[in-house]
């Protein structure tokens, strides 16, 4: 099984908001998209969030998520697994990107969100003891995965929102 790799960043120098993944999925890596799988609702919640059309193309969803200073990366920078299953990742093929270095760039930076629990235990198992983060707040939101099906598409949309509006002003 050989090594996957992460996107770059998808972030500017105005960055507010992190948002962070795990490791693309394989829809994902085929397409050089993020969320590119077509039940994935990361691309949905955002439109409804940032006031644009999901059906407007990658490019001008990009250029939604820099009008509002948010930023997209994953904690993980490359892995072995097999399929698109993060609990398929292969825990010692774990390596993870340069985020005290992203951040030092990005030092706008006042709020990480996780895209589901995988994110968040790679960020504080591997990077968070690296960082000083007393000024960023952390949270965990409801994965975006069509795996992740135990809670509904409305439920997910609902926290997402209610998180992140207040850290849009």
């Amino acid at each position: 099984m050989a090594y996957i790799y992460c996107f770059k960043p998808i972030a500017d120098s105005k960055a507010k908001i992190l948002i962070l993944g795990s490791m693309p999925g394989e829809a994902s890596l085929l397409a050089n998209q993020y969320y590119a799988h077509p039940r994935n609702a990361f691309w949905r919640i955002m439109a409804e969030l940032l006031k644009f059309d999901p059906a407007v193309s990658y490019e001008e969803k990009i250029q939604a998520l820099h009008a509002t200073h948010i930023a997209l990366w994953d904690v993980l920078q490359s892995c072995k697994r097999k399929g698109s299953l993060d609990t398929m990742i292969e825990t010692r093929t774990q390596t993870t990107n340069d985020f005290q270095s992203f951040l030092h760039t990005h030092n706008k930076i006042t709020h990480i969100f996780f895209n589901g629990s995988k994110a968040e235990a790679c960020f504080k198992q591997f990077v968070q003891k690296k960082l000083d983060l007393e000024s960023i707040k952390l949270a965990k939101l409801p994965s975006t995965s069509p795996a992740h099906a135990t809670i509904s598409f409305d439920h997910k949309r609902e926290i997402w929102l209610n998180t992140l509006k207040p850290s849009l002003c």
